[in-house]
C-alpha cells in the first residue's frame, strides 16, 4: 500500500484574523455562505460579513441547529443550493465544521474551516463525524478534498469556555498514540494509505507540544488571554493533530469514543472528553508500564481532563453497558483493528474497568 499524506490547501492563524477572512477568501469563489450555530453567529457574523463583502463578495448567513446529523446536511445542502453559495464557511465547533463539509461535497464548491474554539482536530481533515439526531455516533464520511482554507482566530479561541479548549488538547494527545500504533502495525491512515514519516513525526510534535505547553496554555485561557503557549495547543490541537491523525491514523482512543456514544449517559460529554477516556483505556490495552499510565493520567488531572468514568456520566456502569460500550469499539470498520494485536470486545471491556480503577488511584493519591 503506498504512502500517503494530505492536508488542506491553506492555514491561518493569529489574533484578529476572523475580521480579515476576505482577504484570505476572496479568491475562492463570488457567494459566501456562513454556517454557524446562534452564539457564534452573534459573536462573528458581522465582523465576517462585513470582511467577505468589502473583499467583493455576497454574504449570507444560516444557523446551525446543532447536530452534524444526515438530516441537517440535507437541510443546509438545499438551503446554498437556493443561494447560489460557491463558498461555503463553516464556523464553530467540530460539529458544525463537519456539516459545512458534508454540504460542501454535494455542492462541490470551496470550503472554508474556521473554528471558533480548539476543542477537536476536525477543521482541517478531509472528514465528517455523523451521528443521529439523538446524538450517536453513526458513520465517518469520507473526501477526496480538504479545507480549501482553515482559519484560527485565537483571540476567539481564547474567549470562548475553557472546558472546550481542555477537549481540544485531549483530543490531541491521543493523535501521537493512535499514528504511532498504526505506525508499528503497518495499518492503513484516514487518508487511504499507510503513514508516512511526516504524518507520524507531526502526531509526535503534537504531543510534545501539548505536554510543554498544556498547562500554562489552559492556565492563560482561564483568563481570556493569548500567549504564545495558547498559539502553540491552539496550533497542535488543531492543525498538528489534524494532519498527525489523518496521515498518521487513528486506533484504539476514537474507537472507544464512538462505543462510549452509544450510552446516553456520556451525551454531555464532549468529544475530547469522551476520548481522553479511550487514551487511557488503550494505554492499558497496550500493556504500558505503570509509571507511563500513572503520569499520563497525572497530567490530564493537572489540566483538568476527566480519567474516570464517572467524569463522563457513567456512574457505577453495568456489565451490559460496557459490554455495549466494548462490542462498538470493535465493530469491524472500527479503527481499533490499527492496533499492532488482535483487539476483541472482552479486552476492551476488561482495560476500561482497569483504566478507570487506576485512574482513581492516581486521583486519590494526589
Amino acid at each position: 500500500m503506498a504512502r500517503i499524506f494530505k492536508s488542506p490547501a491553506s492555514y491561518v492563524q493569529g489574533r484578529g484574523v476572523a475580521d480579515e477572512i476576505g482577504t484570505h477568501a476572496q479568491s475562492l469563489g463570488d457567494e459566501a455562505l456562513l454556517l454557524a450555530d446562534d452564539v457564534v453567529l452573534g459573536i462573528l457574523e458581522d465582523g465576517v460579513l462585513a470582511s467577505l463583502e468589502a473583499a467583493g463578495l455576497t454574504a449570507t448567513a444560516v444557523e446551525f441547529n446543532g447536530e452534524a446529523s444526515e438530516a441537517e446536511v440535507d437541510r443546509i445542502t438545499e438551503l446554498a443550493e437556493e443561494r447560489g453559495a460557491d463558498i461555503l464557511i463553516g464556523a464553530g465547533g467540530g460539529k458544525a465544521l463537519d456539516t459545512a463539509k458534508a454540504v460542501r461535497q454535494h455542492l462541490g464548491c470551496a470550503m472554508v474551516s474556521m473554528p471558533t474554539v480548539a476543542s477537536t482536530d476536525a477543521p482541517t481533515s478531509a472528514l465528517s463525524v455523523i451521528y443521529s439526531e439523538a446524538g450517536e455516533f453513526q458513520e465517518y464520511w469520507f473526501y477526496d478534498d480538504h479545507p480549501d482554507l482553515v482559519l484560527v482566530d485565537t483571540d476567539v479561541v481564547a474567549d470562548a469556555p475553557t472546558r472546550f479548549f481542555r477537549s481540544g488538547t485531549a483530543d490531541g494527545l491521543a493523535t501521537w498514540f493512535e499514528a504511532d500504533a498504526t505506525a508499528r502495525s503497518d495499518g492503513e491512515n484516514v487518508v487511504g494509505g499507510t503513514p508516512t514519516r511526516a504524518g507520524h513525526e507531526l502526531a509526535h510534535l503534537c504531543y510534545e507540544t501539548l505536554r510543554d505547553h498544556g498547562v500554562a496554555a489552559v492556565d492563560a485561557v482561564e483568563r481570556d488571554a493569548v500567549t504564545e503557549s495558547v498559539e502553540a495547543v491552539t496550533e497542535a490541537n488543531t492543525l498538528l493533530s489534524g494532519l498527525g491523525f489523518e496521515s498518521g491514523g487513528l486506533a484504539a482512543a476514537h474507537s472507544i469514543h464512538n462505543g462510549l456514544t452509544q450510552l446516553e449517559a456520556t451525551h454531555d460529554a464532549t468529544h475530547g472528553e469522551k476520548v481522553n477516556i479511550g487514551t487511557i483505556t488503550q494505554l492499558v490495552l497496550e500493556g504500558r508500564d505503570d509509571a507511563f499510565i500513572e503520569d499520563y493520567v497525572d497530567f490530564s488531572l493537572e489540566i483538568g481532563l476527566p480519567v474516570t468514568l464517572s467524569d463522563i456520566g457513567l456512574d457505577a456502569p453495568a456489565d451490559e453497558d460496557l459490554d455495549v460500550v466494548a462490542e462498538a469499539a470493535c465493530a469491524d470498520d472500527e479503527t481499533i483493528h490499527n492496533q499492532p494485536f488482535a483487539v476483541t470486545p472482552p479486552m476492551v471491556r476488561d482495560a476500561l474497568e482497569t483504566a478507570d480503577e487506576l485512574s482513581q488511584r492516581v486521583r486519590e493519591s494526589r
